[in-house]
């Protein structure tokens, strides 16, 4: 197709200036090439384009009517590079961003009408889904991830780290007791979160070392938010990260537990597809997302 586009936009030169040396003079290219592109077009359409005397040439009536098509796809092609272009320096366009639901909801969202108000032409598809999407296959240009990444074949910006609590109900507290350390989780009951290892596996960092409780939920769900509201109704356990529970902790819903046994802070990262160039849209919100999320900081630190 860019062949046959290039074959077009030659035989429109030729026609524009009445002659193949005119046309090779304004191209830069040979003679024999203007020629060979003409002939390619006339044997693509099956026909004479042009009426070739030693003195002039002059268009056939099919000449006419391929000379009016290729201006207009010329045309077409150019107002098309011109939009690309545009985007590629100029954060426009629609832009599709994947993020996980609670961090979505509590983080992300409030930030985008900062984001947006400087960058009048562009619009977002704000997806939130809490299991790993397939950027290239659903069409997204970034998402933002928390945890270890698993997908090589993406480009990723690591932009901070997202603090984790582990707690529990006063009121499951004061029926089940409180564990003094990860091995006593073995007498409580606890709820995970199906996308992290398989929902029934927590990390802790304590004195000596990291040490890992692998459990049968008494609960599981694939939403951080639905098991912080069933742990506030004494149900169990859990461990979250601090912009999902850090609320209920410090309105005394849920204490926090296990604090010299606390799991290790995760990265967030910014993920994109590889093999392309980076958009400017994509460039924007990614430089953002690390003005707000970046610079070391520990989303949950506080909490």
């Amino acid at each position: 197709m860019i062949d046959h586009l290039t074959a077009m936009a030659v035989f429109a030169r030729v026609a524009e200036s009445g002659g193949f040396s005119r046309a090779a003079e304004s191209l830069g290219i040979s003679k024999s090439a203007v020629s060979k592109q003409v002939s390619r077009l006339e044997d693509r359409f099956g026909t004479r384009l042009l009426n070739r005397t030693t003195r002039r040439i002059s268009l056939t009536e099919a000449g006419e009517r391929v000379l009016e098509h290729s201006r207009r796809a010329i045309a077409e092609f150019e107002a098309a590079e011109a939009e690309v272009g545009a985007q590629r320096d100029t954060p426009s366009g629609l832009l599709r961003v994947s993020a996980g639901v609670s961090f979505g909801q509590t983080e992300l969202a409030p930030e985008l009408a900062r984001f947006l108000a400087g960058c009048p032409d562009l619009s977002i598809d704000l997806v939130l889904n809490d299991r790993r999407v397939d950027l290239v296959e659903e069409g997204y240009d970034v998402a933002l991830r928390i945890g270890e990444l698993e997908d090589s074949s993406m480009m990723a910006r690591r932009l901070g780290s997202v603090r984790s609590l582990t707690a529990a109900a006063p009121s499951y507290l004061a029926r089940r007791g409180r564990p003094q350390t990860p091995a006593d989780l073995s007498a409580h009951d606890c709820l995970g979160y199906s996308y992290l290892n398989g929902g029934g596996l927590w990390a802790f960092e304590g004195p000596s070392g990291q040490i890992r409780h692998k459990f049968k939920p008494r609960l599981m769900s694939n939403n951080g938010t639905a098991l912080a509201a069933a742990a506030e109704q004494g149900l169990g356990v859990v461990q979250m990260p601090a912009f999902i529970i850090g609320d209920a902790v410090r309105a005394g819903r849920l204490e926090e537990i296990l604090v010299e046994f606390r799991k290790p802070d995760v990265g967030i990262y910014a993920i994109y597809p590889a093999g392309r160039p980076l958009a400017a849209k994509v460039r924007a919100f990614i430089d953002f997302s690390v003005s707000v999320f970046g610079d070391g900081a520990t989303i949950g630190a506080g909490r």
